[in-house]
């Protein structure tokens, strides 16, 4: 398989125009009385994610037919195909809880992974009318998909002050220890967002850092990762490298589970950070 990551931006039209896809069937289920259903590791399940994911994956198969997939209703099925140095990540609806709630903070999340660097990506919040998306070498952009006259607007992470940080956290998934962390820093604001929102709001300047001490999986985060490294940010695991994907074998956790990370706008910032424990 070729390399691509110097023209995976000519994926990203595609990529939107699949997300968009999955986004409405999404949103057919939204608003009507939908089961909750448990799967085997707890986390919720509606027919909104799998009846996205059918369309992402038909999407992605007539798009690039010889690139495998890793899909999160799929893997809780068992169904995890051999990948190697390119492959897609997808989450079909990230943020279940946010959905289910109904407060519009989930999102459609389609990551391009080549050599365990996410190079393409597109987050989509179809509640929201909100559409990011990224490649490198082509920046990073967003759109407003409830205005068909919108055009996108290129989007890139701010210089962090050195005092007054704004920080993001997980709506659902906060942590004592991303609380502790947090409290060492000099962090004026703190804006809790469901689903991968964190990551478009780091990449579009409106936040300096998203720290992230609980459970994600690689389907979670890629996407948004995809989008901040576009948009000139950086996601650091707790070995201060960029955070990699495609740990399909894990000897201490399951397959294609994310380490802890602090996602950075500017890097600079994550230079001066990064040694800070995280317990």
């Amino acid at each position: 398989m070729p390399h691509v990551s110097s023209s995976a931006a000519f994926l990203l039209p595609d990529l939107e125009r699949i997300a968009l896809a999955a986004g409405r069937e999404v949103m057919a289920v939204y608003d009507t009385d939908f089961a909750v259903e448990a799967k085997a590791d707890a986390s919720a399940v509606t027919a909104a994610d799998t009846r996205a994911e059918a369309v992402i994956l038909e999407g992605l198969s007539r798009l690039s037919p010889d690139i495998p997939v890793i899909a999160e209703e799929q893997a809780a099925a068992g169904h995890l195909p051999q990948t190697g140095s390119l492959f897609y990540l997808v989450d079909p609806l990230d943020g279940t809880r946010e959905f289910v709630s109904r407060n519009g903070e989930f999102t459609v999340n389609i990551a391009l992974i080549e050599d365990g660097v996410p190079v393409a990506g597109v987050l989509y919040a179809p509640a929201l009318g909100c559409l990011y998306y990224g490649a490198i070498g082509a920046g990073a952009f967003r759109r407003d998909t409830s205005d068909p006259d919108a055009t996108a607007q290129a989007i890139h992470v701010r210089l962090a002050p050195e005092g007054g940080l704004a920080a993001v956290g997980s709506r659902s998934h906060g942590s004592a220890e991303t609380a502790a962390w947090l409290g060492r820093l000099p962090v004026s604001s703190l804006v809790s967002a469901g689903s991968s929102l964190k990551f478009g709001l780091v990449a579009e300047g409106a936040a300096d850092l998203y720290p992230r001490f609980s459970r994600t999986m690689e389907w979670d985060t890629a996407a948004g990762d995809a989008v901040l490294r576009a948009a000139g940010g950086i996601v650091l695991g707790p070995d201060g490298a960029p955070l990699r994907y495609g740990k399909a074998r894990q000897t201490r956790d399951a397959p294609y589970a994310n380490p802890s990370f602090v996602a950075y706008g500017d890097r600079m910032l994550a230079a001066r950070l990064a040694a800070a424990p995280a317990g």
